[in-house]
């Protein structure tokens, strides 16, 4: 016989009652930005979406309070930023104890094969690259939708320092 779920284990989205995972879009080109949150306004999505510019700021904001209660988060890296750049940034991130787990697209405009296997290699979700070309941007937004949806996210814990002793 099998026993009941515990409250403790961890449960997909089911788009009630909880809170939805948040997406970190991480992208410094107001444009991409904004042709995002218009594809993720038109898939009808209910996740908070917060934009930081850079790799730096990003941790910064995973490691605040700025999530506040939201312990779930979705990562939606472009790899070409300033001050810091998404691989560094994924570097970080997979050093870090309290964030490690925490799911990452890549959303880049490269196509280059080292960076896709950097990439991969810091153990990514997905390598989406950025250009006419793709799919329509409205229909992976409505895929994160459903990721989100499926899928059991790991717990991040945000508002603590890094397990490095950097913050």
């Amino acid at each position: 016989m099998h026993a009941a779920p515990t409250s403790d284990f961890p449960q997909a989205w089911d788009g009630e009652g909880t809170v939805p995972p948040v997406l970190l879009l991480i992208e410094d080109d107001d444009c991409d930005a904004a042709a995002f949150l218009r594809a993720f306004s038109k898939a009808g999505l209910k996740n908070p979406v917060r934009r930081v510019f850079d790799g730096r700021a990003a941790l910064d904001h995973l490691r605040s309070r700025a999530l506040n209660d939201a312990r779930k988060v979705i990562i939606l890296l472009d790899l070409n930023l300033p001050r810091m750049n998404g691989h560094e940034f994924l570097t970080e991130l997979r050093k870090d104890s309290a964030l490690r787990h925490a799911a990452v697209f890549v959303m880049t405009t490269s196509r280059d094969h080292d960076d896709v296997a950097r990439a991969y290699d810091r153990n990514v979700a997905g390598y989406i690259v950025k250009d006419t070309g793709t799919p329509d941007l409205t229909e992976f937004v409505r895929f994160l939708g459903d990721y989100a949806g499926m899928v059991l996210l790991p717990n991040v814990v945000v508002g603590t320092e890094a397990s490095d002793g950097t913050s």
